[in-house]
């Protein structure tokens, strides 16, 4: 299917963040007032378009590669990263104040993706309870080092750069009572030199991409999985996808495409020298 459709429907949304007082240089701030439901909505209508599983992956490089389009997908992709930093830290400070935090904790607006998330990383890489896996960049919300620890008894590590994000993390674990297997360090991927691990993952979110798997590639050995999350076809245009150029020095050995509306594509990485 054409995915020439779609063009006036994204410069619509577009158009509508412009409305918020969104544009390429602020920092989204002008939303913080606006009710999350109300931009939640909108949320849903980009996401209709991404996960349209008709349109295939040259389809959609006519518009993920089109110069037209590049100041409405600008907005939509800088949107994307904001709401979901929205929608953990709303969820991290309900689950602290909630009397039933792993209830509220499965009322996170993307829970069932980090579902999928986890069936198909855990095809990626062995995890158990005698493994030590570590995420960097894990957020206020930290539901993948929660899903593996609860799935797979392994221990976790999140490595999150800003200090109060690490800790509402960490009162998010408490009360979940995983503290005993969860751990946030606060920092970048160079911590991963003061680490014990036996599997990382770095976040979609995570950057300047380049930077982050160049310091990566200089702790880990040629064994370590290193897993990393992307977007491919029309979820691209929720975040720019990974390059081979941000890859530098690593394998692409596997890639598991998203289930269901999940919106990443996994994919196992191996460093080579």
């Amino acid at each position: 299917m054409s995915c020439w459709k779609y063009w006036p429907k994204i410069e619509e949304i577009a158009e509508k963040l412009e409305e918020y007082g969104v544009d390429s240089l602020n920092d989204l701030n002008t939303l913080d007032d606006v009710n999350l439901n109300e931009i939640t909505i909108l949320l849903d209508e980009i996401e209709v378009i991404a996960h349209d599983e008709e349109i295939d992956f040259d389809s959609a490089k006519h518009i993920l590669d089109n110069v037209r389009m590049n100041k409405a997908l600008k907005l939509i992709r800088k949107f994307y990263l904001y709401i979901g930093a929205r929608l953990e830290t709303e969820n991290a400070m309900d689950i602290i104040q909630s009397k039933d935090p792993n209830q509220t904790l499965d009322t996170f607006h993307f829970y069932e993706r980090y579902e999928g998330l986890l069936i198909n990383e855990s095809k990626l890489a062995k995890f158990s309870k005698d493994k030590t896996f570590v995420f960097i960049g894990s957020g206020p919300l930290p539901l993948t080092l929660i899903l593996f620890r609860q799935a797979f008894g392994c221990n976790c590590i999140g490595i999150e750069i800003q200090e109060d994000v690490a800790e509402l993390s960490r009162e998010v674990i408490t009360k979940l009572g995983l503290s005993d297997g969860i751990k946030i360090v606060v920092g970048d991927e160079t911590k991963l030199k003061d680490l014990d691990y036996d599997i990382v993952m770095v976040a979609a979110f995570a950057i300047p991409k380049d930077k982050v798997f160049a310091n990566v590639w200089e702790t880990v050995d040629i064994n370590t999985p290193v897993l990393v999350r992307t977007y491919s076809g029309m979820r691209a245009i929720l975040y720019a996808p990974l390059t081979d150029k941000d890859i530098r020095g690593f394998h692409k050995e596997v890639m598991l495409l998203p289930i269901g509306n999940t919106n990443n594509t996994s994919v196992l990485l191996r460093k080579v020298v």
